[in-house]
Parts: structure tokens; sequence; C-alpha cells
């Protein structure tokens, strides 16, 4: 077969043939999460001790004034709710990215990187994946805050949906971005923490922007340029079906930056592996 014919065969894939390797990698990662029970409660402990513990004790000391998208005072802990559901989907995000390291040591990411499906259709099936996972975590967190009086416009929930998506790919996509320049497995958790507990304190999910301004306008600008911060809003104001033009413009383009760069990283000619098993490349 001439090189021609090969490269023909390789690229006239129908939309059935894409769709087909898209359910099998999204019912892939379905089957995973079902399979680790203890991933699904530790992806609800960390919002729920924060909800119920937490929040209990700061609502004394941190009032929150009437900001938008809110109509009226709100509780702390309605107001800190985006902010862990953001939370929900930054771990997740980390964890999917992990296994993609744990898939790359056993032999099953190099497995799918030579499928003959384009490689940039592969990683964005496993994001789409991982981000279908995080959105059904966040509305199991929603419906147990709902016992808790967490209870947003029901609107809100329909709303607040395409928000969840858009946020999960952006943060999906950064710790997909993350995995390719990881090497082995145990450095891993490291890096998770480096960027998660960061990305988290310094924005907007814990206490107003406005109140960081008033103590610290250098943190305020960490703040404001964390895009962290940005999933948190857009998904505050689609809860409660308004949009937050600013924080939709970053998310999206922060997508796509981290998506293209990780695409980049995964490229068998100057990627992950390139550097790793490749003819030429690290051991």
């Amino acid at each position: 077969m001439t090189a021609d014919a090969l490269t023909d065969t390789r690229s006239g894939f129908s939309l059935k043939q894409y769709a087909i390797c898209l359910e099998g990698i999204v019912w892939r990662e379905g089957l995973r999460f079902l399979h680790q029970r203890e991933r699904f409660v530790s992806a609800l402990v960390r919002p729920l001790v924060w909800l119920f513990i937490f929040a209990a004790g700061f609502r004394q000391v941190l009032g929150v004034s009437i900001i938008p998208p809110y109509e009226t005072y709100v509780l702390y802990e309605e107001y800190i709710t985006p902010g862990l559901m953001a939370m929900i989907q930054l771990f997740n995000g980390m964890q999917t990215s992990l296994s993609m390291v744990y898939d790359r040591e056993m032999g099953n990411m190099r497995t799918l990187l030579v499928s003959p499906l384009p490689r940039w259709f592969l990683l964005s099936s496993k994001l789409i994946a991982g981000t279908v996972v995080s959105v059904l975590q966040v509305y199991a967190y929603l419906a147990i805050a709902w016992f808790w009086e967490i209870e947003p416009p029901p609107i809100g929930y329909l709303t607040v949906l395409p928000a969840l998506l858009l946020c999960g790919m952006m943060l999906g996509a950064l710790g997909m971005l993350i995995s390719s320049a990881i090497k082995q497995l145990e450095n891993f958790a490291g890096v998770m923490n480096f960027v998660i507990f960061p990305m988290f304190f310094a924005s907007s999910a814990l206490y107003p922007l406005w109140r960081i301004k008033e103590s610290s306008p250098f943190l305020y600008y960490v703040c404001l340029f964390n895009p962290f911060t940005h999933a948190v809003e857009l998904t505050r104001f689609a809860l409660y079906a308004k949009i937050n033009w600013v924080s939709l413009a970053a998310v999206c383009a922060l997508t796509l930056v981290f998506m293209v760069g990780a695409i980049i990283a995964y490229d068998p000619a100057r990627g992950i592996i390139a550097r790793r098993g490749a003819p030429g490349g690290e051991a």
C-alpha cells in the first residue's frame, strides 16, 4: 500500500466511526468511575466538609453583601456553593489526568494514541469523558446540598449545565496539559497539590474579590487572573440563570489554549511519546 493510500485510509472516517470511538472512551471512563466508588465518595467529602463544617464556623465572620448575581443578602453556605462545585471539577480533572499518567505507564495510553483516528479527537474524547463524570459528581453534590437548604432557583439546575460542561473542559484540559509533562506516577501527587490548592484558595471560591482587594491589592490581581476564579464566577452566575460574559470569554479562551497545548504535548514528534520510548527519545 502506498503512502497516499494509507493516508486516505486513515483520514477517511465517517461520523459513525467517530461516534463509536467517542462512545467507547466515554463508556470506559464511566466504568472506571463506577468501579472506583472511593473516588466518588472522596469527590463529595471535600466540598461537604467545607459546607457542613467550615461554612458554619465562617458564617458569623464572613458576611456576604449584595453582589451580582445575588439580589438579596445570602448566607455564606450559599455563597461558597459555586466554588465547591468548581472544586469538584478541579479535583476530577486532576484525577482524570492522573489516570492518563497511569495508563501511559501501563501501556494503555500508547495503545490509544497509535489509533488511526486523529490524535486531537482521541484527547478530546478523553476530555469529554472526564467532564461528563465531573458533571455527574456536581449534581450529586447539589442533591445533598438541597437538604442543607442550599436552594438556587429551579431553573438554575438547568442553566448551570452548559457552564459546568465548559468549566469541566477547561479544568480537564489543564490537567491533561500538566499530565503530559509528568514522567512518573509518583511525581503527580505533588504536582496536583502545587496546582490545586493555590488555584482554589487564590480565587473567589471562598470569599468575594472585593474583600480580597480591601486586604491585599496584589492578591486581588492574582485572583483576578486565576483561571479557577472565572470557572467559579461562570458557575455562580449560571446557577442563577445569568451570564458573566467576562468569565465566559475567559473560560472559552483558556479551554482552547490548554487543549491546544495538550495536543501539541502529546504529539509524537515533539511531545511525551517522543521523549519517552520513541526512537531517539529518552528510555
